[in-house]
């Protein structure tokens, strides 16, 4: 059949048939690039299975290819070739060894749709007999997600996580079987790597469906066995304000991120507790941000370490965000409950998460600094419209996570009184969220100050030697300067003799 291939992929794997032909060695695209050609969806992965060791072929292709050749897995065989295709892109082919002939080899594999295959030489050419033992065609026309077998849960658990990934990134139901079959072996999950259930959970939280993927993972099983943390919070009740008890508000609070971050405004969903106010939502926060919509976007799509976007750990902060309030949870003289230091015992959980999982210290310090801020943007505007030293102080203690706490506190908000939504008390939240955003753009030196004096100058002007009280100056001169409180060097200086002298009286003495 005719199986037309992108441009840069068509070239590598031309390339690729050619190298492995003069070898003598048997190879076939599997997989997902081969369902994805399937669908029309774009890929940039490609799965080779060769008649040949990755380990030996691998460094032999890298070097031909111009590109990087790593093992993945020393014990499986299994390596991944990372080939440049021009303009700063590369195409990642992952090489794994045949055992026995093809069609064996796609019996092994965890799902119908995946267990697809092409020769390598004839798909580079455009066309393609494609190899399909197990029905994974007929699935992919009818949308589904099914196992080849259920001995594939057992040989590798992580494919449990795997089922619901694919369910949510393609669209597709679980088969009815299938679905009962992961829920049965959920408790084998705990058997995988941290690394890999991470990596597995980044896909999902990546994807425009994360709040369906999670409700899916609760109502199998796997939720638990992920993150027992955040199903502690099934069944606790929440004042009357709260719309869900504390773990379905924290799955609508990532359907709140969904809805936000969508790239489009997103049209009225069936069952969605915002029906059909969605689009407008979304609308009132991109329409209004103005010139700044592109910085956000690029805010939200970087990614902090490789294939994890700061939106995926934007989503998981919104899962974690009340991660301690089954164990804060009071009652005081007058029956309210309540959750003091859950946003401080919530860092703590949430850290302890992020480093179970295996992620990074600057994931784990911007999801830890998301949970503990969450509360910020509305705790600010108490009072009224928030000060230039509570700004200040926001961006100085948040961060790097600033802006997704600003973001959160939005989708919190929506997570709170689902179908109550008042549109009123929404636009005034959104209109807090727009001025935080905002105004450090009309006024810089609220993010970062310029300079007026350094730490050598109050020791000179002074006569204080290096220590803390020489930080503690110069933060109190940083942000009477955001405040417009002075305005250069010996407004600065001025200030600072004024603190120091409090300083001693509150110390009984000299710095």
């Amino acid at each position: 059949m005719p199986l037309p291939l992108p441009r840069e992929a068509s070239r590598l794997l031309s390339r690729l048939a050619g190298l492995l032909a003069q070898r003598g060695t048997e190879a076939y695209v599997v997989g997902g690039f081969l369902r994805d050609l399937l669908l029309g969806r774009p890929s940039q992965d490609v799965d080779l299975a060769i008649g040949a060791s990755p380990a030996i072929v691998g460094p032999e292709l890298a070097q031909a290819l111009g590109g990087r050749f790593f093992i993945l897995s020393r014990d499986e065989d299994m390596g991944r070739l990372v080939v440049p295709v021009g303009e700063g892109a590369s195409l990642a082919v992952d090489l794994h060894p045949l055992s026995g002939d093809i069609e064996e080899d796609l019996r092994r594999r965890d799902y119908t749709v995946d267990a697809l295959a092409a020769p390598l030489d004839p798909l580079a050419r455009g066309e393609a007999a494609i190899l399909d033992p197990c029905g994974g065609r007929r699935d992919l026309a009818a949308r589904l997600v099914r196992l080849v077998s259920v001995d594939a849960l057992r040989d590798d658990p992580l494919r449990l996580l795997r089922g619901v990934r694919l369910a949510v990134e393609l669209d597709f139901q679980l088969e009815p079987a299938t679905a009962r079959a992961i829920a049965e072996h959920a408790h084998l999950l705990p058997q995988t790597a941290p690394e890999r259930q991470r990596d597995e959970l980044v896909r999902l939280l990546a994807s425009h469906r994360t709040a369906r993927g999670l409700r899916l993972l609760e109502s199998l099983g796997l939720l638990s066995s992920l993150l027992p943390e955040v199903t502690s919070g099934r069944g606790v009740s929440q004042p009357r304000e709260h719309y869900w008890d504390v773990l379905g508000h924290a799955l609508a609070t990532v359907e709140a991120l969904d809805l936000l971050l969508a790239l489009v405004p997103p049209s009225a969903s069936e069952g969605s507790p915002w029906q059909p106010r969605e689009p407008a939502l979304w609308s009132s926060l991109w329409d209004e941000l103005g010139p700044l919509a592109p910085s956000l976007r690029s805010y939200l799509d970087e990614e902090v370490v490789a294939g994890r976007p700061r939106q995926a750990l934007l989503k998981l902060g919104g899962l974690l965000h009340d991660v301690a309030k089954p164990a804060t949870r009071s009652v005081d003289a007058s029956g309210r409950l309540r959750f003091f230091g859950h946003d401080r015992l919530g860092e703590e959980l949430a850290r302890g998460i992020m480093a179970r999982l295996r992620f990074s210290s600057r994931e784990e310090d911007f999801v830890g600094r998301l949970v503990r801020a969450h509360l910020r943007p509305t705790q600010m505007a108490q009072q009224g419209p928030p000060t230039p030293r509570a700004i200040y102080r926001f961006y100085r203690d948040c961060g790097e996570a600033a802006w997704g706490v600003l973001i959160l506190s939005l989708a919190d908000h929506l997570a709170t009184v689902g179908s109550r939504l008042d549109w009123q008390g929404w636009q005034w939240h959104v209109g807090l969220v727009l001025h935080v955003l905002q105004e450090p753009e009309r006024r810089r030196e609220l993010r970062q100050p310029p300079r007026l004096v350094t730490g050598h100058d109050l020791m000179e002007a002074l006569g204080l030697r290096p220590g803390p009280t020489v930080g503690a100056l110069l933060e109190a001169l940083r942000e009477a300067q955001a405040t417009g409180e002075v305005k250069n060097r010996e407004e600065a200086l001025a200030l600072a003799r004024r603190l120091l002298e409090r300083m001693k009286v509150a110390a009984g003495g000299g710095p």
